[in-house]
């Protein structure tokens, strides 16, 4: 069975009603037949019939054994976190979500769990930074914002040997281009606001973990913090998956059509997406992944701050936002959006310049999308006057 096919079946009727949507089961509390002696659920906090199927679905799609559903993807993250102790240290992708690094360092470095960057797409680079200390190395692949790749399975072989957890952050390319736990990895995250949510309607996170006992640590870890996600909210990711593959082709063939037109164009600099054969990654993303994902980031001929806001600023189509991997395309400058939290030194060394812009591709067409960006570099071709002239 084609792994579209096995998502959409994986989806239960609702076994009560014959609902071929799952029901919402918006309630707090279930009934008990005497204290202990229920139907399979006591409190909405430890479980619910909605988030289950999410949490099965998510599971199955990333074969793994268990899936566990958080509030937001840092959530999810901050549970993975909570698995480590006091002394530990997390070997973490240079370009990280900035989100996540101020999760590891402004938060949990006062409990004394450590964080050292690297670029993970080399992996003597990897190689050289794990420690004694190390006990869990973070992969986002493809990267946010610079789209750098990182070979997961070699990665993991490097993870397996100093007896440290590998998780890898699949939100940019979702189950339906790639699947970190068959190569090796031992945890999922997702940020489910993004592709597997599809609508730009929701903020939910999901963590899938390959071995039972893992899952079962996260699963204490879920109702003993209680960051949970609501049934609506479930629900909501639940029908996003349903169209996930269909959606991932559209944006995927749509990105690739834009970044070759961005690479050829006079006024772009450079182009980072891991579809381009000039890519420094192509051979690996295309070796682990079957595509290549929806996001691309670029940066101008004219290679300053003040250029990429004004590029930003300008489009129709692109609205500028922030976030990824909804139906509408969006704009972003990560140096002052998603990843302002990053000191501008640290930023700049891992590849994130003050100039580089981000596209998120939506499912409008890609003709369009081109001629958006297209009438918009030549809207910026002639800088404006800084000054106004004399009368």
């Amino acid at each position: 069975m084609q792994t579209a096919t096995q998502l959409i079946h994986s989806i239960p009727v609702d076994p009560l009603t014959g609902a071929i949507s799952v029901p919402i089961y918006q309630t707090s509390t279930f009934v008990q037949e005497a204290p202990g002696i229920n139907q399979g659920y006591d409190y909405a906090r430890t479980g619910n019939p909605t988030r289950s199927v999410l949490e099965n679905l998510i599971a199955q799609m990333e074969e793994g054994s268990t899936g566990i559903a958080f509030s937001s993807g840092l959530a999810a993250i901050d549970a993975i976190v909570k698995l480590l102790e006091s002394g530990d240290e997390i070997l973490a992708v240079d370009d990280i979500y900035g989100g996540a690094f101020r999760l590891f360092t402004k938060v949990y470095k006062k409990f004394g769990i450590t964080v050292r960057f690297t670029d993970t797409s080399d992996i003597e680079k990897v190689a050289a930074a794990i420690g004694p200390k190390t006990k869990l190395i973070w992969l986002e692949t493809p990267t946010n914002p610079t789209l750098k790749i990182s070979d997961i399975e070699a990665i993991a072989r490097l993870a397996k040997a100093n007896h440290c957890l590998l998780c890898v952050d699949n939100t940019f390319a979702t189950p339906a281009l790639q699947q970190p736990l068959l190569l090796g990895a031992d945890l999922v995250v997702h940020s489910a606001t993004k592709y597997l949510g599809g609508h730009s309607d929701l903020i939910a996170g999901l963590v899938v973990a390959k071995d039972p006992a893992l899952g079962e640590q996260i699963k204490f870890l879920q109702n003993a913090c209680g960051a949970i996600l609501s049934p609506f909210d479930s629900w909501l990711v639940v029908r996003g998956m349903e169209t996930l593959h269909l959606r991932m082709q559209q944006h995927g063939a749509s990105a690739l059509a834009v970044a070759e037109f961005l690479a050829q164009h006079p006024l772009v600099r450079k182009v980072n997406y891991p579809g381009l054969t000039t890519h420094p990654h192509h051979e690996v993303a295309k070796k682990q992944a079957s595509g290549f994902g929806g996001i691309i980031s670029f940066s101008l001929v004219d290679d300053t701050e003040e250029a990429a806001l004004a590029f930003v600023t300008k489009t129709r189509v692109f609205k500028l936002a922030e976030s990824l991997g909804g139906i509408k395309s969006l704009i972003s400058h990560p140096a002052n959006m998603t990843h302002k939290t990053i000191p501008q030194e640290q930023r700049r060394a891992a590849g994130i310049n003050d100039s580089l812009i981000r596209l998120s591709i939506g499912l409008e067409n890609a003709a369009d999308l081109i001629r958006d960006l297209d009438q918009t570099l030549s809207a910026i071709r002639k800088p404006e006057p800084r000054f106004a002239l004399a009368s």
